[in-house]
C-alpha cells in the first residue's frame, strides 16, 4: 500500500470522509489532532505514524492499541521537528518590527544551533536530523516534475549595482520561460534572482522600482533587520496579483547569511552537506554559476561530478557567468574543461561572458 503524507488538517477530514476503515500507510504530521478522537476511534491504527501531532489521552491509546505509532511533540526546542510544510520568510522574520531580527525564528534557530551544549547532545542531532529530512520531503512535493534551473552565487553582491541587476533579471527571465528558479536563498546574487522570479508575473518597470528602494539597504551587515525590512517594504509596495515562485535553500551552517524574503517557499536545513546535494541535485534543467568564493566554487565541483559520471548527454547543463572571473580571478573553467575532456560533459559546460546570454545557452 501507498504511503500517504497528510499535513494539514483539511486534508485529514478529507482521509477520514473517503470511507476507509484504517488508517494503514498513513503519515501525520505536526496535526493538532483535538477534538478529532471520535474519528480517529472509528479507524484502525493499524500502521500509521503520528508525527509530532497534538491527541487527546484517549486518541492516544487508540492508536497505540491498534497498532499506531506517537512520536509526541518535542518540548524544549524551538522548532517544530516534523513541520510538514517548508518555511516562509514572513515566518523566519515574524516579529522583526517589532522586536528586531534576534527575537525572530530565524536568528533564535541560529543561536540554537551554535550552542555547544546543544551541539554536542545526541538527541538534538537526531532533531535535526529530522527535521532536514522534512525540508528534503517538502522540496520533494513543491519541485515534483517541475524543470528547475539552479542558480548560485555570493552573498556579497551589493543591491544597486548593475550585477545585481543583472542577476534579477536573469532570475526574471528564466521565470518567465518556464523554469522554477532555485537558489541557495541567502543575500546577493542569491537574493536578486529569487527577486526577479517574484516579480516575474509583474510589468517590467516594477523590477527597476524594486531596485531602485532596496538600493537604500544595500547591505545585510551589520543591520540585518534593517536589510530584511527593506525586502518587505517592496514586496508591499509591488505585490503582484500573484507573485512569482521560487524557492530559497539556506543553512543555519552559514547562519550570518539571513535568507532573502523573495523566496516564495524556503527550505532552510541544519546540514550544510545535505543542502548543497539537495540544492544542486534538484537542479534538473541546469546550473548557473555567477560570480562568489569558496561556497560557489564548492558548488561548481559538486554540480560537476554528476556531469562528469552522466552518460548519453543526460547532465543538466553548467554555465559559469563571467569570463574574466572564472578563468583569472577565480580559476574554475580550466579546470572544469580538463575534467570535461573527452567526456560527454564537455558539450554541457559553458563559460560566457554576462548573464544576457544565459538563457540562449540554456
Amino acid at each position: 500500500m501507498a504511503v500517504i503524507e497528510i499535513g494539514t488538517l483539511a486534508e485529514f477530514d478529507e482521509l477520514i470522509a473517503s470511507g476507509r476503515h484504517t488508517l494503514r500507510g498513513v503519515r501525520l504530521q505536526s496535526l493538532d489532532l483535538t477534538g478529532r478522537t471520535d474519528a480517529l476511534r472509528a479507524l484502525k491504527a493499524d500502521g500509521a505514524v503520528f508525527l509530532g501531532c497534538v491527541l487527546e489521552p484517549e486518541a492516544v491509546v487508540h492508536v497505540r492499541e491498534t497498532g499506531g505509532l506517537v512520536f509526541p511533540p518535542v518540548p524544549g526546542v524551538p522548532f517544530d521537528p516534523y513541520r510538514a510544510r517548508l518555511y516562509t520568510a514572513d515566518e523566519l522574520y515574524e516579529g522583526l518590527p517589532e522586536h528586531g531580527y534576534s527575537a525572530t525564528l530565524d536568528a533564535v534557530l541560529y543561536a540554537w544551533y551554535r550552542d555547544p551544549a546543544s551541539r554536542a547532545d545526541v538527541f538534538h542531532t537526531l532533531l535535526r536530523a529530522i527535521h532536514d529530512d522534512a525540508m528534503s520531503d517538502g522540496l520533494t512535493e513543491l519541485l515534483a516534475d517541475r524543470p528547475v534551473i539552479g542558480v548560485m552565487g555570493g552573498h556579497a553582491l551589493v543591491r544597486g549595482e548593475e550585477d545585481y541587476a543583472a542577476a534579477a533579471r536573469l532570475g526574471r527571465t528564466l521565470a518567465r520561460a518556464g523554469l522554477l528558479v532555485v537558489t541557495g536563498g541567502g543575500p546577493g546574487a542569491m537574493e536578486a534572482a529569487n527577486l526577479g522570479a517574484y516579480l516575474a508575473p509583474a510589468r517590467d518597470d516594477a523590477l527597476d522600482l524594486a531596485l531602485g528602494k532596496l538600493a537604500e539597504a544595500p547591505r545585510f551587515a551589520p543591520d540585518v533587520g534593517a536589510w530584511a525590512l527593506a525586502g518587505f517594504a517592496v514586496r508591499r509596495a509591488l505585490w503582484p496579483e500573484q507573485p512569482g515562485t521560487s524557492v530559497g535553500i539556506p543553512t543555519w551552517f552559514y547562519g550570518h547569511e539571513p535568507p532573502n524574503v523573495f523566496a516564495s517557499h524556503i527550505a532552510k536545513y541544519f546540514a550544510n552537506a545535505t543542502r548543497e546535494d539537495g540544492l544542486l541535485a534538484r537542479s534538473t534543467a541546469g546550473v548557473v554559476v555567477l560570480p562568489g568564493a569558496a561556497g560557489t566554487v564548492q558548488e561548481i565541483f559538486q554540480a560537476a561530478t554528476p556531469a562528469y559520471y552522466a552518460r548519453d548527454g543526460h547532465a543538466a547543463p553548467i554555465v559559469l557567468v563571467g569570463r574574466e572571473y572564472w578563468t583569472e580571478t577565480l580559476p574554475a573553467w580550466p579546470l572544469l574543461r580538463v575534467l570535461a575532456r573527452d567526456r560527454d560533459m564537455a558539450g554541457r559546460i559553458h563559460l560566457v561572458d554576462h548573464v544576457d546570454e544565459v538563457p540562449s545557452v540554456l
